[in-house]
């Protein structure tokens, strides 16, 4: 035994040796993460055949081009980096596969480095496991082994025949994995494959899944250079013959929301199962988590929606934000503000409003501006204003890993609302409900005891919805004091997921067990389940409405656009919008997801190379479908498609800077500063200007604060840790 062990130490002292071990190295630890995290399952023998070769044969493909080199501190340079690379970018799909449950793109990598590098991300926001030292044990025990002498340095070079052979047997063992790909699943690599980028990591691994994004992310920059009136028009005609809905206007008039202030409270990572949920505790008792939020979810002055799905991809916050405030997809990889935020031409929300009916316009977020790209994304999207991090009070107190905690957020944004002119449409982007969950002892509500479920990950996240849910009783209170509720529409919901697929199987044990939760597949958690954990809240609240109640009918955020808009009266013909009223007739029976799958009120897909459909009322696939049933799934899959590429194509090539609607301005974001004494300074010399016509807050409170007014009771504003950056002179 003692012979062997040192024969397989000998081997680290050539070259050869050296790169074979790295690569099986690479190899383990790949499938670690594939069926610990990614939960990389295949059907049947060849599936799993594929996923367990296909760590080792891009790899070694790759290593073996070390061999090449001559130069002996070159080649251990050269071998050491690129080893390390391989395992780097394996551990960042690992965190990312953790949080968003999904794979890094080189647009997804840069976009992170560029929040980490401006302070809109730290190293607390990493979902890091105790057991992640097993993806760089290799490099400690190779490490310790050459301090040691154990392992010594080989000044031979690879004669350039031998490194050929070896080189070409590498490659020969990737081209097989790829034919074999190619026969399991033709045409993997093609762009429409990248809808569902879980096969291409499969059959063929994480490299080959980032190369041909890459690819394809290039060939959409090229597109963009190259766009073309015709495909836009081709656009405007898909919209006329399938999308738009003209408006119910006798509903909508009805309404009475016309000119009111529009509140959207965005509930970060908050999924429908949250509404009327009752655990029990750790008391032993019943604690339901979002006691405020249940009386406006069934409020007669609520319309809130059962059946809303979220609709994002690899952008997550951001893409929900793309399809509320634009009426689009994100794009199929990255982040679309992220990477296109700040030259695309926009016709979003905030410039409708501010330029149709009079509207001022503002962001409330307690993350750096830098996150996402917003604080140039806003510009081009119209927003007037900006309240980003640096006009809050930022220190360890007041701040979660994505930034200012949401009872502070609310609090301590009165004085810069209360100076907007009215009517005003404003967006508050909470955060402190956002993986991994994480908020001080101090604001935990001493009342409410969470679950101990033995995953502390979902017992955290019932007490950060528990919080958000006081964070917004609190500003409804203020709302009610000082009168703006009265003279606003108030829209909240929920962006995305909070629980990641790889903890919602523990999620779903809970799930079956509470107080009116919502159904679960009675047999193992599956991607049924998962479908249905994309639903999150979505309520319009009116004041002073008698009629609101619970609606069934399916329908996204990408339909979010068009239904405010109607109901502020706005004609939305003229514009380019994807969505469809959700309050209107005649609607499109289906949901479609980033992914290429569909939920309708009969048939779930799961994405678009799903080889199970369910039925969507009792979760059951569908294991003998009828003729009419493969017809519709088929049809339902080419809309869907359709939708996607339509969307995609006037995202990736601008198409919107060919067209400007009649009464639209195309937005100028020279016109835009958020800085934080030019923004107060603007405000304030625009009340002066107003003077008695000034319709702000402040103004018609006469020229007084009505911060006052908001009774929290956030212990960091208890104990002085925050300390507002901006206080009114009275």
């Amino acid at each position: 035994m003692l012979n062997f062990i040192k024969r397989l130490l000998s081997a680290f002292n050539t070259r050869i040796g050296l790169v074979w071990y790295l690569a099986i190295f690479l190899w383990i630890k790949t499938l670690i993460a594939y069926i610990s995290v990614f939960n990389l399952r295949g059907v049947g023998m060849v599936d799993n055949l594929m996923i367990f070769i296909n760590p080792f044969s891009f790899t070694i493909a790759a290593f073996s081009l070390t061999l090449f080199i001559k130069r002996t501190p070159i080649f251990y340079t050269a071998i050491g980096c690129l080893s390390a690379l391989a395992t780097l970018i394996l551990f960042g799909n690992i965190n990312y596969y953790r949080e968003f449950t999904d794979f890094l793109t080189i647009d997804t990598i840069i976009s992170g480095s560029r929040m980490f590098g401006t302070g809109a991300l730290g190293v607390n926001s990493i979902p890091t496991n105790i057991w992640d030292f097993i993806y760089w044990i290799d490099f400690i025990i190779i490490i310790v082994l050459f301090i040691v002498k154990r392992i010594k340095i080989d000044t031979r070079p690879i004669e350039t025949k031998r490194a050929f052979t070896w080189f070409s047997f590498a490659l020969m063992l990737f081209g097989l994995n790829f034919w074999a790909a190619d026969v399991i699943k033709p045409q993997l690599i093609m762009a429409r494959a990248q809808s569902d980028k879980t096969y291409v990591v499969r059959y063929l691994g994480l490299g080959p899944w980032m190369l041909t994004d890459s690819y394809y992310t290039h060939l959409a920059n090229s597109q963009r250079a190259n766009a073309k009136l015709s495909t836009f028009q081709n656009i405007q005609k898909y919209i006329k013959d399938n999308r738009y809905l003209a408006p119910n206007i006798t509903f909508e008039q009805s309404q009475g929301v016309q000119k009111k202030n529009v509140i959207l409270i965005h509930l970060e990572s908050f999924q429908q199962f949250l509404i009327d949920l009752s655990i029990t505790g750790t008391d032993n008792q019943q604690h339901v988590v979002t006691p405020f939020l249940n009386s406006i979810y069934h409020s007669t002055e609520t319309y809130s929606f059962n059946n809303f799905y979220s609709q994002i991809g690899q952008g997550k916050t951001s893409d929900a934000e793309t399809l509320l405030e634009t009426s689009t997809f994100g794009l199929p990889a990255g982040s679309f503000l992220s990477k296109d935020g700040s030259t695309q031409t926009f016709q979003a929300m905030p410039a409708i409003l501010s330029q149709t009916q009079g509207y001022s316009t503002a962001v409330f977020h307690g993350n750096a501006g830098s996150f996402y790209n917003r604080i140039n994304s806003y510009k081009s999207m119209g927003y007037q204003n900006f309240f980003d991090q640096s006009y809050f009070d930022a220190n360890n107190a007041t701040l979660t890993s994505y930034g200012i905690k949401d009872k502070l957020l609310f609090h301590d944004s009165v004085p810069y609302l209360e100076q907007l002119q009215q009517p005003f449409y404003v967006k508050y982007l909470t955060v402190s409900n956002h993986l991994n969950y994480d908020i001080s002892q101090d604001d935990w509500d001493p009342n409410f005891k969470t679950t101990d479920s033995g995953n502390k990950l979902i017992d955290k996240y019932f007490v950060t919805a528990h919080y958000l849910d006081q964070a917004i009783k609190e500003f409804y209170d203020y709302l009610k004091v000082t009168g703006l509720y009265d003279k606003s529409m108030i829209v909240l919901y929920g962006d995305h997921f909070g629980i990641p697929d790889s903890n919602s199987a523990d999620l779903s044990t809970i799930l079956k067990t509470a107080t009116d939760a919502p159904h679960f597949n009675q047999t193992d958690y599956n991607d049924f389940d998962w479908t249905q954990l994309q639903k999150t809240p979505f309520m319009i609240n009116i004041p002073g409405n008698t009629s609101g109640h619970i609606i069934n009918t399916y329908v996204g955020e990408l339909d979010v656009m068009p239904t405010i808009e109607h109901l502020l009266g706005v004609d939305t013909s003229k514009y380019v919008q994807f969505g469809q009223d959700m309050f209107a007739s005649g609607r499109a029976d289906y949901v479609a997801l980033r992914n290429g799958g569909f939920v309708t009120p009969t048939i779930t897909l799961p994405s678009v190379s799903s080889k199970v459909f369910y039925d969507t009322q009792t979760g059951l696939p569908i294991t003998a479908p009828t003729p009419d049933q493969v017809k519709y799934v088929a049809d339902t899959k080419m809309k869907v498609a359709q939708l996607l590429q339509m969307s995609d194509n006037l995202n990736n090539q601008n198409l919107l800077r060919f067209y400007t609607p009649d009464d639209f301005k195309p937005v100028n974001t020279a016109n835009y500063d958020y800085s934080f004494k030019t923004t107060l300074k603007r405000l304030a010399n625009q009340q002066k200007s107003l003077g008695a016509g000034s319709t702000s807050l402040w103004s018609q409170n006469g020229n007084k604060t009505s911060w006052n007014n908001f009774i929290t009771n956030a212990p960091e504003l208890i104990n002085g840790t925050d300390k507002p950056k901006y206080k009114p002179s009275k």
